[in-house]
């Protein structure tokens, strides 16, 4: 097999790749194509077909429910990265048969809503709140239901059977309005159905799961009341601040529709003011009318992209994913914490910078939907924060992120442990100095950075926080007899431990170096460190292995079954190595297949990481079988996951292993369709964002590429590995020839000025350039619970 890695004659430098030409200045959304890219689009091509291919595949892709859902993990969502609502069976009281369902709970969770008392650290003193949920309670007793969470409308509709009648349900999460609407429309014997508001304990849900610390109590018990007709539950908060639910059921005919809004304050308490007239402006519109515009922006988001794949399971899966991360993502509400905006019973009530953030995120790239980005914008928003979470010795130089925070990017370190400060230290802090996670985080503003080509990311927030999370690195690299640069111990998550040149940080030290050099380059940045961080290039001690492949550092082999791949990193997702000799390739698949095989500790995201892995040596089937290992071993009914509670983050890193096997972009080069398997055979990828900000369209049809397009959106250099077989033709918008240069392994580099784009295709071929869904190879139950 060629290594997959091979780079062309004619490749750019890295600084090069990294140039971005002319900024996109965040622009983020494809503007109008050229005249050739409009015929990839059906409502721009005249002769494109009367069916809608985003309406195909998303209306294919809807979750259906004919059995109740009995829990988060079954049950339908709602959300727009702050407001969310889970919906499922209300649990029978104890000692009664669990199979009777008496209503359908609601749940009301917010994404803002917090405590605020830092004393207590992060996954107390700082968690996330529980609000509460509504009951929906029929007249008689429920006998069935039939559900569609719709995913092109973002919109839950159908019916709820009961021994007195039917009650038709619409509902969905507002996107701009943050407002839970639930029309109900009853029959004559379910006229009398009614709504019941249970407030939540305000207290972090890790009460639950482990001991109180000392000093700590929930907070009080909330304040229902009227106002002027609109009923509000007051949340009051020791710490000061509140959190309302506020709510109204208007009737209008035979339907009732029920209006709900959350609203946060701290440290002033204007959270009821804004909540009542968030429900009284929503209330004013009939459920069409509020839904209207919702609907629309939904329509406008699927648009961006698309894909289809004959495999129908993972093409719906697919689909949700984009459904689901735009349901808990904004680029201004809080970064994801473990579970979204959904709330539910959980022993990690916070945001996690170890391993959940990044992988939440990957997808908003490959995908197009980088107005989504909350990381790079948290970072930038909240850098002063992350401060405080250093030892004093090291706050005027040096950054890092703790393992947990707020939606704020705060700890509580300083006050709630006795070091002082959420970050640990390399060689001195027990239990886990664990000190990479900013830098791992800042590879997905890189990524943002490198997948929009906009100058502001580098410049304002990718370089100074890279430059002190480093930093921080280079206060604790020491030379060892052997005259290479090492570093003292430090914690590899999550593998228990303390040890020397971790590879977790050796990793992540190295890519944060060479891209710190690269961008002061790229910046006209003379930095004075830059000769220090040529230095750990030159002089880095080599990474720890042994004969089962990456170790966890000098002191720590890998010997156990282990869920996350923290010593990994520099294969993925850093693609510092990647096979680019038979020896790296053999180290690659010996460290996977050493990890992979150990059974006991895996998890979900191993089978994603080990998924992404094969991809890069090329290995298509391989990573279908991770996949399909992921989906009968770990997601649940509604795409969700669990390990002791819920976290989302391994079924949206699921989606980007997909990316992964249609497309990659690492090195300056765009590589189609590098991973497939054999059943794969068609298959369709449109305005898929690639590094260098270019926009990627290809079909393939019976196991052969018949066309691919690329558009630059900043005149980045554009070399791509388009896998048509033989001689080709490129040209350009307008249908003339485009001159381009060979390059090895199949690759081809095309000169692209802003705004101008490149049609392959063989050599006098002139295949359909309308995109449209392929057929699958096979049925496949839709997700849901769907009848058996």
């Amino acid at each position: 097999m060629p290594s997959p890695s091979s780079h062309p004659s004619r490749r750019p430098s890295r600084r090069t790749v990294l140039a971005t030409g002319s900024a996109v200045g965040g622009t983020l959304l494809a503007g109008g194509l050229p005249t050739q890219a409009n015929a990839a689009d059906p409502e721009n091509a005249p002769s494109a077909p009367s069916s809608d291919p985003w309406r195909t595949v998303l209306d294919d892709a809807d979750l259906v429910w004919q059995r109740m859902p009995k829990t988060w993990y079954e049950g339908p969502y709602l959300g727009n990265g702050f407001l969310g609502s889970g919906i499922y069976a209300e649990p029978s009281a104890e000692g009664t048969d669990p199979d009777t369902v008496k209503a359908i709970r609601f749940n009301i969770q917010h994404s803002e809503v917090q405590d605020h008392r830092p004393q207590f650290g992060s996954l107390f003193g700082l968690a996330r709140l529980p609000i509460g949920y509504f009951t929906l309670e029929p007249t008689g007793a429920i006998t069935g239901i039939d559900w569609r969470l719709g995913l092109r409308d973002a919109e839950l509709t159908g019916t709820l059977t009961t021994d007195r009648g039917t009650l038709t349900i619409r509902a969905l999460v507002h996107t701009s309005r943050s407002v839970l609407a639930v029309e109900v429309t009853p029959s004559e014997g379910e006229r009398d159905f009614r709504w019941v508001f249970h407030p939540a304990e305000a207290i972090s849900p890790r009460a639950a799961f482990r001991p109180l610390p000392e000093g700590y109590a929930g907070n009080p018990p909330a304040e229902t009341g009227e106002h002027d007709g609109i009923s509000a539950a007051v949340q009051p908060l020791l710490a000061g601040g509140q959190h309302v639910t506020a709510w109204r059921e208007r009737a209008r005919g035979s339907a009732r529709t029920l209006y709900v809004h959350v609203a946060h304050s701290y440290p002033k308490t204007t959270a009821l003011g804004r909540a009542l007239g968030a429900v009284r402006d929503a209330a004013r519109l009939p459920y069409d009318l509020l839904a209207a515009p919702h609907r629309a922006w939904w329509h406008a988001f699927y648009r961006k992209s698309f894909l289809s794949l004959p495999d129908a399971r993972i093409q719906r899966f697919y689909w949700i994913q984009l459904y689901k991360t735009a349901s808990a993502a904004r680029r201004d509400a809080p970064v994801m914490a473990t579970s979204g905006p959904w709330l539910e019973s959980t022993p990690w009530p916070a945001t996690w910078w170890n391993l959940n953030v990044q992988l939440e995120y990957w997808l908003i790239h490959g995908s197009n939907h980088l107005e989504l980005d909350a990381v790079t914008r948290a970072l930038s928003e909240f850098r002063d924060n992350l401060t405080a979470e250093m030892a004093t010795a090291y706050r005027a130089d040096s950054l890092g992120i703790p393992r947990t925070t707020d939606a704020y990017l705060v700890n509580g370190g300083a006050t709630s442990n006795a070091q002082g400060y959420g970050v640990g230290i390399p060689g001195q802090d027990p239990p886990t100095p664990e000190v990479g996670n900013l830098t791992w985080a800042l590879h997905n503003v890189w990524l943002s950075y490198r997948h929009t080509m906009d100058e502001s990311i580098l410049r304002d927030v990718l370089f100074p926080l890279l430059r002190k999370a480093i930093n921080y690195y280079l206060r604790f690299l020491e030379p060892g007899t052997d005259g290479k640069l090492h570093l003292p111990a430090t914690f590899s998550p999550e593998y228990g431990g303390n040890s020397r040149d971790c590879n977790y940080d050796l990793m992540l030290l190295t890519w944060g170096c060479r891209t710190l050099l690269d961008s002061a380059e790229l910046l006209g940045v003379e930095d004075e460190l830059a000769p220090r961080w040529r230095e750990v290039l030159d002089r880095r001690v080599a990474y720890p292995t042994d004969a089962n492949g990456f170790m966890i550092g000098a002191d720590i082999p890998f010997a156990k079954s282990h869920r996350h791949y923290s010593h990994l990193l520099a294969v993925y997702p850093l693609y510092e190595l990647t096979g680019r000799t038979p020896d790296e390739i053999a180290l690659i698949e010996k460290s996977l297949a050493h990890w992979v095989g150990f059974e006991g500790a895996l998890q979900g995201y191993t089978f994603t990481g080990a998924a992404s892995m094969s991809a890069l040596l090329g290995k298509g089937e391989d990573a279908l079988t991770y996949l399909g290992q992921l989906m009968t071993r770990f997601i649940q009914p509604n795409t969700m996951y669990k390990e002791s509670g819920p976290v989302i983050e391994t079924p949206l890193s699921a989606a980007q292993s997909l990316h992964d096997m249609i497309c990659q972009s690492w090195g300056g080069i765009i590589r189609l369709f590098p991973a497939l398997p054999a059943a794969w055979a068609d298959l369709t990828v449109h305005d898929f964002r690639t590094q260098g900000a270019f926009l990627l369209s290809a079909v393939r049809k019976d196991g052969v590429t018949r066309w691919v397009r690329l558009v630059s959106e900043a005149g980045a250099p554009c070399v791509v590995r388009h896998g048509i077989e033989g001689a080709i033709e490129v040209r350009d918008g307008r249908g003339r020839p485009l001159r381009y240069e060979a390059a090895d392994d199949g690759a081809i580099q095309v000169a692209l000025k802003k705004g101008e784009s490149a049609l392959i295709t063989a050599k006098g071929d002139r295949p359909d350039l309308r995109i449209a869904p392929v057929e699958a190879n096979e049925a496949a139950p839709r997700w849901g619970l769907p009848t058996a």
